[in-house]
């Protein structure tokens, strides 16, 4: 047990070092919203953290590492992508403006305390089932880790057709001021959340099958509140509400998250 804490602080530590010098930057930049890629990238660098200080290349630490870098690089890399072309996340832009207002804090106090301090503690418990699922001593991969592996390749595909599916709608001219309604969208509100949860599901039921699984269940469980309860839907939905007319009509119809029929009428 003991080895398992020396892993995780270890872990801890280093995603402390990496937020910090993103911190320093971000003081350069006067721009948090990079934060959101390395939400996905930092995953990453734990998993291959764990790996390496594992130390040994089992099925399960391999699947989860391999699993997590395939949605951890493509997500990350998108929202790098989008910050470049878009420019800076307008929750980020009221957040900094109402805590220097508000609070008389500066610059670097706010995303400090607000941005960087508050994502640390957040992504390491989030990252649980990569890190604990590979300390566990089962050798092989029974049925719930080649089920998990499933709902983790569903989840990449359901989250990044998703995404696909919305940057397409908004390349196009004609859609201005338009809800997107197809595709995926017309079944789930949050298709890209979605996917996000089922990713997380899925890696944890393979630590699961590892045999430390059930420590890391504050990881699922934690994502899942925060895309339904936090910082995804509700935000979202709110900016939605006030911007888009017909949202409401949208709401009515389609499912918040479990993708579903939508509704006649």
């Amino acid at each position: 047990m003991m080895e398992y804490a020396q892993l995780l602080l270890q872990n801890l530590v280093l995603s402390a070092g990496l937020f910090t010098i993103l911190w320093l930057i971000n003081l350069r930049t006067r721009d948090p919203s990079f934060i959101d890629s390395w939400w996905a990238l930092g995953m990453v660098v734990t998993a291959w953290a764990t790996f390496l200080f594992v130390g040994h290349t089992g099925a399960h630490a391999t699947l989860l590492t391999v699993l997590c870098s395939l949605w951890g690089l493509r997500l990350g890399f998108y929202l790098l992508w989008r910050w470049r072309k878009q420019g800076s996340d307008r929750r980020y832009v009221t957040m900094m403006g109402l805590a220097q207002k508000e609070r008389g804090w500066g610059y670097a106090r706010a995303s400090l305390l607000l941005v960087f301090a508050l994502q640390l503690p957040l992504q390491f418990i989030v990252s649980l089932p990569v890190q604990l699922g590979q300390m566990g001593d089962v050798a092989t991969l029974g049925p719930v880790a080649w089920a998990g592996a499933a709902l983790t390749v569903f989840g990449i595909l359901f989250e990044s057709v998703g995404d696909f599916q919305l940057v397409a709608f908004k390349a196009d001219p004609a859609n201005a001021g338009q809800v997107l309604q197809t595709g995926l969208w017309r079944y789930t509100r949050h298709p890209n959340y979605f996917g996000d949860a089922c990713v997380w599901w899925g890696l944890w039921l393979i630590a699961v099958d590892a045999g430390l699984g059930l420590w890391s269940m504050p990881g699922p469980i934690l994502i899942t509140t925060l895309l339904t309860r936090w910082s995804g839907v509700p935000t979202v939905e709110g900016r939605m509400r006030r911007k888009r007319p017909q949202y409401e009509a949208y709401v009515q119809r389609t499912s918040p998250f479990i993708p579903m029929l939508p509704k006649k009428g």
